[in-house]
């Protein structure tokens, strides 16, 4: 990288440093998680809060901008038909419990952020929006005008992008922070479904956990007719009356598709009524095939597993459980490589299970790749070993982000998994969410070095 150009950056950065988390601060405090849909709001009262705010700091930083109904917006500096573009979002997945101080109130500690967005993906908004001040403060030459995308739908089934691609024309190119660095060119597979009971409820008055389809949940609890419940590892119980008991399992909470290191909650729990009997005949059935779901994650439990040599290994976790029509219903979330599909999986759930459970599939996107030996993959890449003065190689995850829904995309940042952090630093969609701000500073020297070198590309 060119010295003054680096100095150049580095001072920018240095001066904007306050307000950037200022900034940051400010979404957090805007509970965005989606609600009910409600005229000019599609995605509920808080996405659209976020998403006002949002386009309101954008305006301050002194980019023109476009709201698209509520549905996703966008700040712009230049001006033509082709256009380069990143993509983050606003709205979050809900707190879940066992935060330490209020998950929307930003705090620091030890040169951390604490909050409910600040790494998925509040932080990189802003990152974004600071990026263009950089280019229109500098006067950098455009070839193509720039957008920083803010989505207000990721978390709850992209209907955000979906309305902006049948509406806008989509960028020549774009990157999007919601991922790890260096730089994530292929995305698995991703398919839901649901496993519904056959059998009817008979000691198991209620069952519940989870808040949303892809996170692993860190609680589930249970009221359960029965002589006596034991304590167990991760459960508590308590005596009600009428012979009744409520059970509650603890796990550790994480994202669907980053297994490891969790302790999903429902697994406890089923764990727990199998062990000690607590259920009948068909429910002992259905939990078993529920354990087997959310204590292995390979898939293996249920007989899923699969591994193509392209991406990592499949995943399947049980996301949610709960109650419907007098019979237990678990959710899945499997992240898939290309020797599979969702309806492969279902498939092979129901004939395991065969005598226990009917399994409907609810969602799936296909897996994606794209070639690294494309210019504009190349320069995403130089510019974050430019930067940091690494050697970092790109990647493949298992997550699902905005770039499988571009004909011209990747994931770009600016997580660091391979970093040490400490103990008090939940992840996403975890207790504690938090990020780095020196990893987050960086990060924006990044994108600012990134959207300088795309511009002299031929699209």
């Amino acid at each position: 990288m060119d010295i003054q150009l680096r100095q150049d950056i580095d001072r920018f950065v240095a001066e904007n440093e306050t307000r950037i988390f200022e900034d940051i601060a400010r979404l957090v405090a805007i509970n965005s998680v989606q609600g009910e849909a409600k005229p000019g709001m599609p995605f509920g009262e808080g996405p659209a809060r976020v998403l006002t705010e949002g386009l309101k700091i954008a305006e301050e930083l002194g980019l023109e901008t476009v709201n698209c109904e509520n549905y996703i917006g966008y700040a712009q500096i230049g001006e033509g038909e082709d256009y380069l573009a990143t993509i983050t979002h606003l709205d979050v997945v809900p707190v879940g419990e066992g935060w330490k101080e209020d998950p929307f109130t930003m705090r620091e500690r030890e040169g951390w952020i604490i909050g409910r967005g600040v790494m998925d993906d509040k932080g990189p908004s802003v990152l974004c929006l600071y990026a263009l001040k950089y280019l229109k403060e500098k006067n950098i030459p455009l070839r193509y005008p720039v957008r920083a995308l803010l989505g207000a739908n990721e978390e709850s089934g992209m209907g955000d992008v979906i309305y902006y691609l049948a509406n806008y024309k989509a960028p020549v190119f774009c990157f999007s922070p919601d991922a790890n660095f260096p730089l994530c060119n292929g995305e698995k597979g991703i398919t839901r479904g649901f496993m519904t009971a056959k059998a009817p409820l008979e000691k198991i008055v209620d069952i519940k956990g989870g808040f949303v389809s892809n996170a692993i949940p860190d609680k589930a609890e249970a009221r359960i007719r029965a002589d006596k419940v034991e304590p167990a590892p991760g459960l508590t119980v308590e005596r009600e009356e009428d012979g009744l008991w409520h059970l509650t399992a603890a796990g550790i909470g994480g994202h669907a598709s980053l297994p490891e290191g969790t302790v999903n909650a429902i697994g406890v729990l089923a764990g727990a009524i199998l062990n000690q009997g607590l259920a009948g005949e068909g429910e002992a059935a259905f939990l078993r095939a529920v354990y087997e779901l959310c204590t292995k994650p390979d898939g293996s439990g249920v007989g899923v597993q699969a591994d193509d040599g392209l991406f990592r290994p499949l995943t399947i976790v049980g996301s949610m459980i709960g109650v419907k029509d007098g019979r237990m219903v678990q959710t899945y979330d499997s992240r898939y490589p290309t020797n599979t599909s969702g309806a492969k999986i279902a498939a092979v759930i129901g004939e395991r299970f065969a005598d226990v459970l009917d399994v409907e599939t609810d969602t799936e996107a296909p897996p994606f790749y794209m070639s690294l030996d494309k210019p504009e993959v190349q320069v995403c890449i130089r510019a974050y070993n430019d930067v940091t003065g690494e050697n970092a190689e790109p990647y493949t995850i298992g997550g699902g982000t905005y770039a499988r829904d571009f004909p011209n995309a990747v994931s770009f940042g600016p997580e660091h998994p391979e970093r040490p952090a400490p103990d008090f630093a939940g992840p996403i969609h975890g207790v504690d969410e938090a990020a780095s701000k020196d990893w987050l500073l960086e990060a924006l020297k990044v994108y600012i070095l990134a959207l300088i070198e795309l511009e002299k590309l031929d699209f």
